[in-house]
């Protein structure tokens, strides 16, 4: 399964000022397989500590920190030298030994020379107890789900990917009932690489589900591992009421609905924790679409989406086929699964983090809203062909110099109001869009 990650680690490989890598994301993601396969594809040779399964080095990190008695001691364990400029020096699961992290900055400061690359899924959790960050003294990343065009490359349609990097847009729309049937497949297995695995090995969408209950039941002994009974319990009750928080019309997260008196102070900690795990998404609502939309944050009131497409149907317990088929008895939930689908590709595919819009009286909501150069984007999101957006006419009119997108099923259109964006191809198409190029 090729990830498009692997360009940024081969940048970084060829970078004369580079640090240490850290590279986070959830579990599952596919991060210890990433850093592998680069070490095999351009190093010829490579040293792999797991801190979770090889305690060797524990006691050594508790003596020093020093990266030449870490280099010896390596060289040691693996009854081999370690050449800087062709050994791949690998740190997985690196928030089991926080020392390691530490490690890093000495690194970079005395062997810069040595290709030295950390992974840490609870990156975020290992901060909070107090852990000596390198701040300044590492590069970071973060891997997230695979997007679509990812799941594209992984099924064996390279040249449809290929097309829709490409941006051509009369290309693009001749193969739409390509790209739409395999969206809706999207939909279903989601990005995890064990789900898609299963799919392409399979092609049975039972089998996919049943994977992706596995991972969401390892994700929930992961938490009861990493946290105190009481916060474990909250981060449970948040984690299981995301999918029904999403299938309400107003998708503001209500913290009412997970138990009766329910407060805002009792789960931020919970909130916290399952971001920094990577396990969910918060996207807050701004008061007012005003430039920079960050002065205008509400940090009160957000949406929360799951960290993939494919498990947030698993976990509302979605029929893979009303996905496939276009079932109009899961329409409430439609439009939180094209939601969940669009914010994990401007995440991982264009690198934004939006933020939602709404009145005070939650009226007239704006599904997400970003901004480019210095102008608004607002953007609502279509699960099919629904071409009305009264909210986002009304913002337009209000805000005139706005640059309104629709994302929907519908082919790419450019009116005078607004541009019509295809789901499957609205991350390409989106700078164009924005830009206004044709």
């Amino acid at each position: 399964m090729e990830r498009f990650l692997m360009n940024k680690l081969v940048e970084w490989k060829d970078d004369r000022n580079r640090k240490p890598l850290i590279i986070t994301g959830a579990r599952q993601v596919g991060k210890t397989w990433l850093v592998r396969e680069f070490g095999r594809r351009f190093f010829s040779d490579q040293i792999y500590i797991n801190f979770e399964r090889q305690h060797s080095l524990h006691d050594l990190m508790e003596k020093t920190v020093s990266p030449d008695s870490i280099l010896e001691a390596l060289s040691a364990l693996y009854d081999r030298s370690i050449d800087p400029a062709n050994t791949l020096i690998i740190f997985d699961e690196v928030q089991e030994e926080p020392r390691a992290l530490t490690a890093l900055k000495y690194f970079c400061e005395e062997k810069p020379e040595y290709a030295v690359i950390a992974t840490g899924s609870f990156m975020g959790i290992a901060l909070h107890k107090g852990t000596s960050f390198p701040v300044g003294k590492v590069n970071m990343i973060t891997l997230y789900p695979m997007n679509y065009r990812e799941f594209l490359c992984a099924s064996g349609k390279e040249q449809l990917s290929e097309i829709l990097a490409g941006g051509d847009i009369g290309m693009i729309t001749s193969l739409k009932s390509m790209y739409i049937d395999l969206l809706r497949v999207y939909y279903v297995v989601g990005g995890m690489p064990a789900a898609v695995l299963n799919y392409l090995e399979s092609h049975n969408y039972s089998r996919v589900r049943d994977e992706q209950r596995l991972l969401l039941d390892y994700y929930r002994m992961d938490l009861s591992k990493h946290a105190d009974p009481r916060l474990a319990v909250r981060l449970n009750q948040v984690w299981d009421i995301v999918p029904s928080q999403l299938a309400k019309e107003n998708k503001k997260f209500m913290f009412s609905l997970i138990t009766k008196g329910a407060r805002s102070k009792d789960y931020e900690m919970a909130l916290e924790w399952l971001r920094d795990c990577g396990l969910i998404y918060i996207v807050h609502r701004v008061t007012k679409p005003g430039i920079p939309l960050k002065f205008y944050e509400d940090l009160s009131a957000f949406k929360i989406y799951m960290n993939d497409v494919g498990l947030l149907g698993c976990a509302g317990d979605l029929e893979p086929e009303a996905v496939i088929e276009g079932n109009r008895l899961f329409s409430e939930f439609k439009g939180a699964i094209s939601e969940q689908y669009v914010l994990m590709q401007m995440i991982s595919d264009m690198g934004i983090m939006p933020y939602y819009y709404s009145t005070e009286n939650s009226r007239g909501e704006i599904d997400f809203i970003t901004e480019k150069n210095g102008r608004l984007i607002p953007i609502e999101v279509k699960a099919e062909e629904n071409l009305k957006a009264r909210s986002l006419r009304a913002l337009k009119e209000k805000y005139p110099d706005a640059e309104a997108i629709r994302i929907s099923m519908s082919d790419y259109r450019k009116q005078d109001w607004l541009t019509n964006l295809p789901l499957y191809a609205f991350t390409t198409l989106f700078s164009a869009a924005v830009s206004g190029d044709e």
